[in-house]
């Protein structure tokens, strides 16, 4: 059985983060490994993990499935796919939806350097050497099709 109910996703407090960390660094847990695991930097009782399990559910961070009697969790998605998520909103909500201002500020700001500016054109470039690419490959492929 999964429950794969998705939901906005909301902020994370720092044990939901904590928690999420764990998740995404290890895959699929159970409650206890999860309270076992952060129990040296977080110690947890039993209820309190389930909470904060429960929660982080809700707000749509995971999902689970039960195997016999017990909840197995694993994230609803990956960690950068929830970052870019986060990015967006914050675009939205801050930048009128331009991720352009977003960088400028981030620039102007000293959040990024020129050599972080010059590798991130040279990841973009190469993004859209690979895109094109296999846009050529599925052209060539419909057109022996043909």
């Amino acid at each position: 059985m999964t429950n794969t109910r998705h939901t906005r996703l909301k902020n994370l407090g720092e044990v939901e983060q904590s928690v999420m960390d764990y998740i995404w660094a290890h895959g699929p847990s159970t409650a206890e490994s999860c309270r076992e695991a952060l129990a040296a930097t977080r110690p947890m009782k039993d209820s309190t993990i389930r909470t904060v399990l429960r929660r982080l559910e809700e707000k749509g961070f995971l999902n689970h499935e039960i195997q016999g009697r017990t909840f197995i969790y694993r994230a609803s998605d990956a960690r950068q796919t929830v970052a870019v998520r986060a990015v967006k909103g914050i675009i939205d909500r801050f930048c009128g939806g331009s991720a352009e201002q977003l960088v400028l500020g981030m620039v102007d700001n000293a959040v990024l350097d020129r050599r972080q500016l010059e590798r991130l054109a040279r990841q973009i470039a190469e993004s859209e050497r690979k895109i094109a690419a296999k846009t050529a490959d599925g052209n060539t492929l419909r057109n022996k099709e043909d």
